[in-house]
C-alpha cells in the first residue's frame, strides 16, 4: 500500500473519522492536496474500507475563465473515475458585500454551505477536506499572531461535524510525492501565489524562512496544535465544572464567588469568567484583556466595594462576590424585539447537567451508548424522530457534539438548517412558516454549540448537521420539560 494511502487510513482509524456504513463525499478544487485525498480514498474504496458517494467542487466566480476551467476539470475527473458530480457557482464578492464579510470569510462560508447542500443531495454522512500537516502549521502560526489561546491554537481538528480531515497527518510534500508517482492531473490556483494574503504569505515566507534553520518546524507546529487541543478540552471541562459550582445566575445578572474563584487556577478561573461576561456581552468582543481586568479584581483582597465596565455589562464587586449586569433595564436587551427583550438568557450545559429557566422550563443533557434495542429508532433526515421520541427530546450524533453546549434566547440573523433540509433558513423565518406565535419566540430555548451554531430549536427541530445517523456510536440525549403553570 502506498504510504500516503496507509498514513491516511491510519489516521481514519485512530479518530474513527468514518463509522462503518457512512457515505462520503470528497471536496474536490483541482489542486494537488484535493486531487491526493480523492484518489487515496478510491484506494480504500477499494480495499472496502471507504464508500465513496461523489465529488463536489464549489465554483467561486473569483477567477474568470480560470475558475471555470477548474469545474470543468473536477468534472471530467468524475466522469473518468465514474463517480458523482455536484457543483455550484456562487457570488462570494456579493456574498462579502451582504454580510459584510472578507472575500477570504465569505468564500470559506460558501464553501461549508454549499458542502451542505451537496452532502445532502448525495446522501453523505461525511465530507472529506484536503487539509494537510501544512496547512495546520499554517493555521497555527496564524492563530498565535492574533493572540489565541489554547481553543484557538488547536486550530483544525480530524472531525467537526460532519467535515474530516483525513489528511492532517500527511505533510504537503508526501502529497506532491504520491501525485507525481501516479501521474495524478491538477490544477494550479494562480491566487495562492499572492502574498498579500496572510495565509500565503505564512505558506511561502515565514515557515520556509522557519524551516531553513528548524527543518522540522511544520511537524513540531503541527504537534503543537494538537497539544493545545488536548489541553483546552481538559481546562473547558474542568472549567465548566466549576462554573456550575462558583455561579449563579438568573435572566437579569451573573453573580461569581471570589473567595472561591481565588482558590481556582489562573487558566482555569480566566475561563470561568469568560463563561460569565460572554452572558451579556450581548455579541460584543470580549478579549483577554477585559478577563483579565476582572480577575485582577477578584484576586485583589482589599476590602471596600467598586465597579467596573465590561462589553456591555457592569461589574459590582466587593470582597466576598462579584456581580455581572447588563447594562439595561432588567430583563431587556436593546436590539432584540418584543418578547426577544424581555426574555433573554444565555446558559451553560455541560453534558451532563441540567439549566433551569425562570422562563418556566428545565432543559437537561445527558450521553448514552447506541445498543441493540431502543435506540434502533433514532431520528433520521426522513423526519423519523418524531414516531420515536416526544417533541420534548432531541437525540443527537454525539460525535458531532462536545463536551459542553450553550443555551440562550433566539436573536434576529440565527439561520440553521432543519432536520432535513438541504439548505439554511433564517430561525425567524422557520417560526413564521411553523405558526409559532411572536409573543412565544422569546421563551424557546435555543440551543447552541461553542460556534453558536443551532444544534436544536428547543421542543421543535434539530439541526440537520446534528442527526443521527444509524452507525452512530453514541448520542447525546437533550430532554426539556416545561415546569411553570400554564407553560
Amino acid at each position: 500500500m502506498d504510504p500516503l494511502v496507509a498514513r491516511i487510513r491510519r489516521t481514519l482509524r485512530r479518530f474513527s473519522l468514518i463509522p462503518a456504513g457512512s457515505r462520503v463525499l470528497v471536496a474536490v478544487s483541482g489542486g494537488a492536496d484535493s486531487m491526493a485525498l480523492l484518489f487515496a480514498l478510491r484506494d480504500l474504496e477499494g480495499l472496502s474500507e471507504v464508500d465513496v458517494a461523489g465529488i463536489a467542487h464549489l465554483n467561486h466566480g473569483l477567477r474568470g475563465n480560470a475558475a471555470d476551467d477548474d469545474e470543468a476539470f473536477c468534472r471530467d475527473v468524475a466522469a473518468q473515475l465514474g463517480v458523482a458530480f455536484d457543483t455550484e457557482r456562487v457570488d462570494v464578492r456579493g456574498v462579502a458585500a451582504e454580510r459584510r464579510l472578507s472575500i477570504e470569510a465569505a468564500g470559506h462560508a460558501a464553501r461549508y454551505e454549499f458542502f451542505e447542500r451537496a452532502a445532502a443531495r448525495l446522501g453523505a454522512d461525511r465530507v472529506a477536506l484536503g487539509h494537510t500537516r501544512d496547512d495546520q502549521a499554517e493555521t497555527f502560526l496564524l492563530r498565535l499572531l492574533r493572540g489565541a489561546g489554547p481553543r484557538g491554537l488547536s486550530s483544525m481538528h480530524p472531525r467537526t461535524g460532519r467535515f474530516i480531515r483525513p489528511m492532517l497527518d500527511c505533510s504537503r510534500r508526501q502529497v506532491r510525492r504520491f501525485v507525481t508517482e501516479r501521474a495524478i492531473a491538477f490544477r494550479e490556483d494562480a491566487s495562492n501565489r499572492d502574498v498579500t494574503i496572510d495565509r500565503n504569505l505564512v505558506r511561502h515566507d515565514v515557515i520556509p524562512h522557519l524551516a531553513r534553520r528548524w527543518p522540522g518546524i511544520v511537524r513540531v507546529l503541527g504537534r503543537e496544535a494538537e497539544i493545545a487541543r488536548d489541553d483546552a478540552d481538559f481546562l473547558d471541562a474542568t472549567a465548566r465544572a466549576a462554573f456550575d459550582r462558583l455561579v449563579r445566575q438568573d435572566a437579569d445578572a451573573v453573580s461569581l464567588d471570589a473567595r472561591q474563584l481565588r482558590l481556582l487556577p489562573a487558566a482555569v478561573a480566566r475561563r470561568v469568567i469568560a463563561m460569565a461576561v460572554l452572558r451579556f456581552s450581548g455579541g460584543r468582543f470580549v478579549g483577554f484583556e477585559h478577563i483579565d481586568r476582572l480577575l485582577d479584581v477578584i484576586t485583589d483582597r482589599r476590602p471596600g466595594r467598586g465597579s467596573l465596565s465590561l462589553p456591555g455589562q457592569c461589574v459590582e464587586f466587593d470582597g466576598s462576590s462579584v456581580l455581572l449586569k447588563g447594562r439595561r433595564a432588567p430583563g431587556v436587551v436593546p436590539g432584540l424585539p418584543g418578547a426577544a427583550r424581555a426574555n433573554f438568557f444565555r446558559f451553560s450545559l455541560s453534558i451532563p447537567g441540567e439549566v433551569v429557566s425562570p422562563l418556566g422550563w428545565t432543559l437537561s443533557a445527558e450521553r448514552a451508548i447506541v445498543r441493540n434495542g431502543p435506540w434502533h429508532r433514532l431520528p433520521a433526515s426522513s423526519g423519523e424522530e418524531r414516531t420515536a421520541y416526544p417533541r420534548s427530546w432531541a437525540v443527537l450524533d454525539g460525535a458531532a457534539v462536545a463536551s459542553s453546549l450553550v443555551v440562550r434566547s433566539w436573536t434576529p440573523g440565527d439561520r440553521f438548517r432543519p432536520l432535513g433540509m438541504t439548505g439554511t433558513r433564517k430561525l425567524q423565518d422557520w417560526f413564521v412558516d411553523r405558526k409559532v406565535p411572536r409573543e412565544r419566540r422569546g421563551e424557546i430555548p435555543i440551543v447552541v454549540d461553542a460556534g453558536d451554531r443551532i444544534v436544536w430549536v428547543g421542543g421543535h427541530v434539530i439541526a440537520e448537521d446534528f442527526r443521527v445517523t444509524r452507525a452512530a456510536p453514541d448520542v447525546v440525549i437533550l430532554k426539556l420539560r416545561y415546569w411553570r403553570h400554564g407553560t
